[in-house]
């Protein structure tokens, strides 16, 4: 018996040490959808897992404020690689500069690279809901 409770004692802090913590999650969505499926032409399924339906990219452009929502963007995503199937010769490289967690919430600046020049930087933000996990559901961004 104490060899069993044992066992199963080692089992479950060896789950413990594997489970990934609120971070690694929310770069695990990110890297998945958006760097991987945006910028390296994921697949599209692979994005719309990681994004919320209500997804809204603020922007401003020409000092006017608009929103592109998710369903818009996939659309220009999808007539873009029909027009050009083939993906960029470089991948797109993220690095985190900060993931922020608190309860559900997370908000995180990242920047994109690639050919290891600075392309983007980005703002997201993400809500961890019950049954789909973490998902992004905002994004500002500077072009660089």
């Amino acid at each position: 018996m104490k060899t069993i409770l044992l066992s199963l004692t080692l089992a479950l802090c060896s789950l413990a040490a594997w489970a990934q913590t609120e971070e690694e999650q929310v770069k695990d969505v990110i890297n998945k959808s958006y760097v991987e499926g945006i910028h390296n032409f994921g697949d599209i399924a692979q994005i719309e897992k990681g994004f919320h339906p209500g997804f809204e990219m603020i922007m401003v452009r020409e000092n006017v404020l608009s929103k592109l929502p998710i369903y818009t963007w996939l659309e220009n995503i999808r007539t873009g690689r029909e027009k050009n199937p083939t993906p960029p010769a470089e991948k797109t490289d993220v690095k985190y500069i900060s993931v922020d967690v608190t309860g559900k919430a997370a908000s995180v600046k990242l920047e994109l690279y690639r050919g290891g020049k600075l392309i983007f930087t980005d703002y997201l933000l993400l809500y961890k809901f019950d049954r789909e996990g973490w998902r992004i559901v905002s994004k500002t961004f500077e072009r660089h």
